[in-house]
């Protein structure tokens, strides 16, 4: 006998009719003789009724246990007056077992299948087949799923084609390691899997394709934190003879009715933009949380003089800065919430993180508490509190050091306090981040800000070489609640501006083409101007269903190690194995 309905499926519509319903047994309970059992599949809990008078159907019934795997065939009747579950979508109704089949057993599990259990993210990811059979996981799945679909009907409306690229590929920089796999047909050589679908997405501009996407799998060998994963999925998307604010409106419309369908959320009818510069400047961080309405206020000019050389010192040097957040009504904050927030700054560099308490404005310096203002003089003090607007009760904290640390340390403070103290000024909070640098000098060598193929904003060639540090690219990002959802560029499309930009990132031309020869012959034959974006569905996903972490928007996601508990992947390999590909493992050489 087959499945007639889903178990969430079955409702006050099905009163009086006979359903067959298959699933897991999520909870069994005897009643005075009557035995119920939460029948649990994707969509939802049904509770079946055994009857003793059923007796051969009550003694299998008498052998359930959690996670059994049945079928039950009976009749849908209304739930007694008293034991009515508002909660559940079948909480009205109930199914008199008139059959029932044990088709699989189960041993007893490692967790309840219960979503108020707290369960360690170690054990769920080593069963994560168990996990999974959660409600909310499966959910986040499903949600994951609408996600795509939307993103896929909206771009084939759009005129935009599906096309699949190669993983299996060159090795080419792009900013992190490469996964390598060895070729066993052509020893001691190697392919990668992509980082991105770059290179072959431009190609196929080049081919006349105009409009592309595509939902694809892209990997990298890099560090991870909550929401990086060594495998992640891509939206990515080009298009030809197009503008940066082609781009932009097509992908703004696009996540405007996946927020609306999914979540039911409007999000602003046109996205703010904010350069990569004002973004640093004003918050430190280049995807600031917009929700959070603080913002750094610079103090520098007020330090220049100060004996304090904390203070005085990054003042009046030229590559550092000297900032304030106040945060009103933060007086409250505690001793050992400071000492919290010091640690945290000093993940980025800051020395330490000095503060002023602002407890009665109207007791001039006696109304202050801080452990620098014995430092610094009293009419500084003041200028600081009129620059700030400081009240009574806000507290001020103060970030002196060079540009970078001060920009990260304050910027992560000032995210972690917006959380903290739930400073969110909105629910949801979009924008763009332009006008990034082209490129950014460290190591003694320029490299790219976003990518080699990013188009830069010039007037002529010669810009290219005569002011490097100066260009602004052709990039955008979009931002969404302090997390950056997608990123990118208009590309270079000449084949003379693609080769400087390769000799000024220290790329001779015999390194060029080796690693992009393919790419420099393709721009030699029309390349159309063209740009994209890719967008993370992973992160997207995670925001969606608020979360914290893309492994729970996952199906089977890695550690923070890129391991697999449930598999034991990464693992040794056979010699044979080995012999094959011409490889010889340092560990086993």
């Amino acid at each position: 006998m087959k499945r007639t309905h889903y178990c969430g499926e079955v409702t006050e519509r099905l009163l009086g009719q006979k359903v067959t319903v298959v699933g897991w047994a999520h909870r069994r309970r005897d009643h005075g003789g009557v035995i119920f059992v939460d029948l649990r599949d994707r969509e939802g809990l049904l509770q079946i009724v055994i009857n003793p008078d059923q007796e051969a159907t009550f003694a299998i019934a008498e052998k359930i246990r959690n996670e059994f795997v049945l079928q039950v065939y009976g009749q849908v009747r209304p739930r007694l007056e008293g034991t009515v579950n508002d909660k559940l979508k079948t909480g009205k109704v109930e199914v008199v077992a008139e059959s029932l089949e044990i088709l699989n057993t189960a041993e007893p599990v490692p967790f309840r299948i219960d979503e108020q259990q707290t369960i360690s993210e170690e054990v769920r990811l080593k069963y994560r087949y168990l996990d999974l059979r959660r409600s909310e996981m499966s959910q986040r799945l499903r949600t994951r799923a609408n996600i795509t679909k939307i993103m896929r009907e909206y771009l084939n409306e759009q005129g935009f084609i599906d096309v699949e690229t190669p993983f299996l590929t060159k090795s080419t920089p792009e900013g992190a390691r490469d996964y390598l796999v060895p070729s066993r047909v052509h020893p001691g050589e190697f392919f990668a899997l992509p980082q991105s679908p770059q290179l072959f997405k431009q190609l196929l501009m080049m081919s006349g394709m105009d409009k592309y996407y595509q939902i694809v799998k892209c990997f990298r060998d890099e560090d991870l934190r909550a929401d990086r994963q060594p495998e992640f999925t891509q939206l990515d998307i080009e298009a030809s003879f197009i503008d940066e604010s082609d781009i932009q409106l097509l992908v703004e419309t696009m996540m405007r009715r996946i927020f609306k369908t999914v979540i039911g959320v409007d999000l602003s009818s046109s996205f703010p933009r904010m350069t990569y510069k004002e973004a640093m400047w004003r918050y430190g961080s280049d995807k600031p949380d917009m929700r959070i309405p603080l913002e750094f206020i610079e103090v520098a000019d007020l330090m220049r003089d100060v004996d304090f050389k904390v203070f005085s010192g990054p003042a009046n040097d030229a590559t550092s800065r000297v900032a304030a957040l106040k945060v009103s009504g933060g007086a409250d904050i505690s001793r050992k919430e400071i000492d919290d927030y010091t640690q945290l700054v000093a993940i980025y560099g800051a020395k330490g993180l000095a503060y002023i308490k602002v407890n009665h404005l109207d007791q001039g310096i006696e109304g202050l508490q801080s452990p620098i203002i014995k430092f610094i003089p009293e009419v500084t003090v003041k200028a600081l509190l009129q620059r700030v607007n400081a009240q009574s009760g806000d507290i001020i904290f103060f970030a002196a050091d060079k540009i970078k640390i001060v920009n990260e340390s304050l910027g992560a403070l000032r995210s972690k306090i917006g959380h903290d103290r739930k400073l969110f000024t909105c629910d949801w909070a979009a924008l763009w981040i332009v006008d990034f640098p082209m490129f950014e000098f460290a190591d003694g060598r320029w490299n790219s800000l976003h990518h080699p193929f990013t188009a830069p904003v010039l007037k002529s060639l010669e810009d290219l070489t005569e002011s490097p540090g100066e260009l602004i690219s052709r990039g955008y990002d979009m931002v969404i609640n302090g997390y950056e959802v997608g990123g990118g560029s208009i590309r270079i499309h000449q084949t003379e501006m693609q080769q400087k930009v390769f000799e000024l990132l220290g790329i001779g031309a015999q390194e060029a083409h080796e690693k992009f020869g393919f790419l420099l012959d393709a721009l030699k034959f029309g390349c159309p101007p063209h740009g994209g974006i890719a967008f993370g569905l992973d992160r997207i996903t995670m925001l969606l269903t608020n979360t914290t972490s893309i492994r729970d928007v996952i199906a089977f996601p890695k550690t923070q190690t890129a391991s697999c508990l449930m598999t034991n992947a990464p693992s040794p390999v056979d010699t044979k194995q080995l012999q094959e590909l011409s490889i010889r493992t340092a560990i086993n050489k």
